[in-house]
């Protein structure tokens, strides 16, 4: 494996967020937090879904602010790192500065697949306040290995300690990870590390993690239970007993996430993380997984079918951020009945 080590990235609390519609208690995320500490993974993500200052109309309102979430575990945490996401568009260099002064270390600055050059100043500020930085390219099913390096080359060029092939649409097959892994080890400086996180919309999360892994990523992302947009991300516990029996190491307690993953995080699911109808269309359709709750809340408010208007959005194309066109796409296909 080289001589880098492992760093498995937890996302139950900021990807897992989607799953409850951002409704995690403020004392809840806080003993999560410290479990998941206690359970050895190398950096715990909290945030709204959609990043710092992502609790909004268009993509939802939290039950509490970041702060609230991100205030006192800091000092909690006695070997993770603390670190958030961060959207341009949404999230500010003011929330930036905010979290760091509440103890976070570590951030992920996240674009569309194409659209690497709006993360430059948030990533130099991130830089500047001596934190730990990761370019997140999303939807990166949606752009050619070789382009997407070339993104991933320009946030490196901003000051990206690490970056990330995100498949937010958990629509990327092991080839397409793989490729795209190799296309950035091509491009990025040797000390430049990159990172792989995956959706579980067609069942691939854990298999596109390990493929990522045997490439070249050494930042793995994955959550308790799967907890996360869509059929969720690549379940954590799953992907450490993997490692494990790959003689892998890592600093991660399988048995304590299992416990973690079956006692504390699906009783909080109220619809099931899992590959269904719906989020089997999300992965096949290659749409972005946060779109399935808004989604479901159309077809219901317009008698349609969620998976029709998951095919709908696919065909169109649609990415992060155009969360509330799902609803014009919805009275477009009533429109046409």
């Amino acid at each position: 494996m080289g001589e880098r080590k492992i760093y498995i990235q937890d996302v139950t609390l900021r990807d897992g967020m989607h799953a409850i519609r951002h409704q995690y208690g403020k004392k809840r995320l806080k003993d999560l937090a410290i479990s998941l500490d206690k359970a050895g993974v190398d950096a715990i993500e909290i945030s709204h879904g959609d990043g710092l200052s992502g609790g909004s109309f268009n993509y939802g309102f939290g039950a509490h602010t970041d702060w609230d979430w991100l205030e006192g575990v800091a000092e909690e945490l006695n070997h993770a790192v603390l670190t958030t996401l961060l959207l341009p568009g949404i999230g500010t260099i003011e929330d930036l500065k905010k979290a760091y002064a509440l103890g976070v270390r570590s951030v992920r600055v996240a674009t569309h697949c194409t659209e690497a050059d709006v993360s430059r100043q948030h990533i130099e500020a991130a830089k500047k306040l001596g934190m730990d930085v990761g370019g997140f390219l999303m939807m990166a099913h949606m752009n050619e290995p070789i382009k997407l390096a070339e993104q991933a080359k320009l946030m490196e060029s901003y000051g990206a300690d690490c970056v990330y092939v995100t498949d937010s649409a958990g629509a990327l097959m092991m080839d397409g990870v793989a490729d795209r892994i190799k296309a950035f080890k091509n491009v990025l400086d040797s000390d430049t590390e990159v990172g792989i996180h995956c959706h579980h919309n067609l069942s691939l999360g854990v298999a596109n993690t390990i493929v990522g892994m045997q490439h070249g990523a050494t930042r793995l992302d994955a959550s308790l239970a799967g907890m996360g947009a869509g059929a969720g991300n690549c379940p954590l516990e799953v992907l450490i007993a993997v490692l494990n029996r790959m003689d892998v190491k890592t600093n991660s307690d399988v048995l304590k996430l299992m416990d973690l993953a079956d006692d504390e995080i699906r009783p909080l699911q109220e619809r099931p993380v899992r590959v269904d109808r719906e989020t089997l269309s999300l992965g096949y359709a290659g749409v972005y997984s946060s779109f399935l709750l808004h989604s479901e809340r159309a077809a219901k408010k317009y008698g349609l079918n969620t998976a029709d208007i998951l095919q709908e959005l696919g065909k169109r194309k649609m990415v992060g951020g155009q969360e509330d066109m799902i609803v014009d796409v919805a009275l477009d296909m009533l429109k046409n009945r």
